[in-house]
């Protein structure tokens, strides 16, 4: 069946919470609202029960509540209980739907996002929850528009196919597989400018959340991984007979600056790369 489009009329949603937690319990029963809420599962694996019928969730599944369906979270497995980001939210109204009705795909009320959909709500979710943390001046109209990127890209997702991004863009949300591209990506581009805003930027997901998920994989945080490639790399090139200056090595790994590249290079190997370089010419 095609998909009718979906005509946004005016989408200015009033925020109401986000909450962020970990389902150890099932809930004590079934319960409703007169508002909508986006669940997004953040990790873990877990079900739900939306009015008679029983989903199984895990990581990255967006389950979509819209007012009056019952509904009850259920752990299914409690040694890998589901952490979730929900927000809960009012008055939006889609053409073709009830007010403050959320389209939904024709199997149901669960999402089973991948690839780019994915780590843009990874990124929006993890965002939300920095923002609510933290609960600086503004944070209602900052969490308010995380809400609205979510239900745009909800609506996108039931009536477009979502655009492909260029750059270092990760398939992926998986947290292994999210830290072994990055590894793969630095190994690659190490000689050229890398900050973690463009990681982020280029996998849709939060500097924090890549920055948590890279030491959890690795033990050691992304730019100081970087920075190890580029000392071994310099290191290399000083010890097979490099004929060109301090400087010139500096910028062929990925540093302009020469005394802040030697610095970092003493303090790893407990020796200037300028008499590593004169001891490898005699």
């Amino acid at each position: 069946m095609e998909k009718k489009p979906i005509k946004i009329e005016e989408l200015n949603p009033t925020f109401l919470y986000f909450w962020k937690g970990t389902k150890t319990t099932d809930a004590a029963k079934a319960d409703s609202h007169d508002y909508a809420k986006l669940i997004f599962v953040l990790s873990g694996q877990g079900k739900y029960r939306i009015e008679h019928k029983i989903y199984t969730v895990s990581e990255g599944d967006l389950i979509v509540i819209n007012p009056g369906v019952l509904h009850q979270s259920l752990v299914s497995n409690p040694e890998n209980p589901t952490t979730e980001a929900i927000v809960g939210f009012t008055d939006i109204q889609f053409a073709g739907f009830l007010p403050n009705e959320v389209p939904l795909p024709e199997d149901g009320a669960v999402i089973h996002t991948q690839g780019e959909l994915r780590q843009k709500l990874f990124k929006i979710f993890t965002s939300m929850d920095a923002e609510n943390v933290v609960r600086r001046t503004g944070r209602y109209y900052m969490l308010k528009a995380y809400l609205m990127q979510a239900l745009l890209l909800l609506v996108r997702e039931q009536t477009e196919a979502i655009a492909v991004s260029t750059g270092c863009s990760f398939k992926s949300a998986n947290k292994k597989y999210v830290v072994e591209q990055m590894i793969e990506y630095f190994e690659d581009h190490y000689a050229e400018k890398i900050s973690l805003d463009q990681i982020a930027d280029n996998t849709y997901l939060s500097t924090v959340y890549i920055s948590k998920i890279f030491k959890a994989e690795t033990g050691d945080t992304p730019i100081r991984y970087l920075i190890n490639i580029r000392l071994e790399k310099a290191k290399e090139l000083l010890e097979n007979g490099w004929e060109g200056s301090i400087q010139e090595v500096a910028m062929e790994v990925g540093y302009d600056d020469a005394y802040h590249f030697s610095k970092l290079f003493k303090k790893r190997y407990g020796v200037s790369p300028s008499k590593v370089m004169r001891k490898n010419d005699n």
